[in-house]
């Protein structure tokens, strides 16, 4: 049974991204709606606040990489902000193609783009290498 690994990391990743996302989506709203801030500009802000729920639920029990055997937080933390600046980048300029372009509400336009980033770039970088597990090390040999 070698293939539950991936299977439980990818949906415990998707359970993650699921909480991060509704906290995003609805800061966005929040932002948008209530404060009059332009959507593409809530994307970010919320993204930012999205971010930390899900590096933090991603880190401790989706990926596990708070183990001895994973990368410090600092160097994960590093990658993560890479990654992030490049899904915000993402969620913004896709958003704001699909409203504008098709004249999609930007709620609607939102939640398409939302799924294309998460599994086709924010999934893939994260376990492949914001939180890649080290190699074990010969030390543990007897």
């Amino acid at each position: 049974m070698a293939y539950k690994k991936p299977v439980f990391i990818f949906a415990k990743a998707q359970v993650s991204a699921f909480i991060g996302g509704v906290t995003d989506y609805l800061v966005m709203i929040a932002c948008t709606e209530l404060l009059h801030v332009h959507y593409t500009i809530s994307i970010v802000i919320s993204g930012l606040i999205g971010a930390v729920v899900n590096f933090s639920i991603n880190r401790s029990w989706a990926f596990r990489a708070h183990q001895s055997n994973q990368s410090p937080i600092t160097s994960q933390l590093s990658k993560f902000m890479l990654m992030l600046a490049g899904s915000i980048f993402l969620k913004a300029a896709g958003t704001y193609l699909l409203t504008q372009g098709l004249h999609l509400d930007y709620r609607i336009s939102r939640i398409i783009i939302d799924i294309i980033v998460s599994l086709g770039f924010n999934f893939i970088l994260q376990n492949f290498w914001v939180f890649k597990m080290q190699p074990a090390t010969n030390a543990r040999r007897s």
